[in-house]
């Protein structure tokens, strides 16, 4: 669990599918915030599951955090979703505010398909270290955007492979009407610009809450950590 920040509201910080907590490094560089950043069940230095579902994930995060006290939520992509399901009140968090980025709404047979495929495969062990480090950002759309975390590769016989448990694809599609239905708190939802995977016309249609960031892709919250403060300071009254 990732942690900075010693006074004002506490924020839970939820990275996306195949990713960690060391996507928030930047966001958690700002003062003002006390700053939880978990890496998700599956994930970098998190033990993996038997079974992956938004509610099991909403309830790993929900246990293994540090304090019980109101929470702001920013959730990127699969956090996102599991940020909604922590705002039901079901796993005994109380959410004051929640900010989904980037969170895929429309699915297809065709990605569920190949979700399942990609959960079916054994991890792919890299003869070299970078060549794992280069996957990782790959899997996790960082290319480009950061360095990879050292947590989310681990050594293994013959190799190197990603911390990522392939099974975490086999988590689904969302029920956003429902999981927006049952929220008790405000909800924003956000997405870049040029995000191909959450596109803000489809937000939209799912709430009136939403908002586009411009010049901004799926990763948003790594290309510009500070543009998600506004967000926030809507939650805090």
């Amino acid at each position: 669990m990732r942690t900075a920040g010693t006074e004002g509201p506490a924020v839970l910080l939820l990275h996306g599918l195949g990713a960690t907590g060391a996507v928030w490094d930047g966001l958690m560089l700002q003062p003002g915030y006390r700053w939880l950043a978990p890496d998700l069940p599956g994930h970098g230095a998190s033990p993996h599951s038997a079974h992956y579902s938004f509610g099991g994930l909403a309830a790993a995060v929900a246990d293994a955090l540090p304090e019980r006290a109101p929470l702001l939520v920013i959730g990127h992509s699969l956090g996102g979703v599991v940020g909604l399901a922590l705002a039901s009140g079901w796993f005994g968090l109380r959410v004051d505010g929640l900010l989904a980025v980037g969170v895929k709404v429309d699915w297809s047979e065709s990605d569920l398909a190949k979700a399942a495929d990609m959960a079916a495969k054994p991890p792919r062990v890299f003869q070299a270290r970078e060549d794992a480090e280069r996957a990782f950002l790959k899997i996790a759309g960082l290319t480009g955007l950061a360095e990879a975390d050292p947590d989310g590769i681990v050594e293994t016989e013959g190799g190197w492979r990603l911390a990522l448990d392939p099974r975490a694809f086999a988590v689904g599609a969302p029920d956003m009407p429902g999981l927006l239905g049952a929220a008790r708190c405000p909800v924003a939802l956000a997405a870049g610009e040029h995000d191909p995977m959450s596109r803000p016309e489809q937000l939209r249609a799912l709430s009136e809450a939403s908002v586009e960031l411009p010049g901004l892709g799926h990763n948003a919250h790594v290309e510009d950590p500070a543009v998600l403060l506004a967000f926030l300071g809507q939650f805090v009254l």
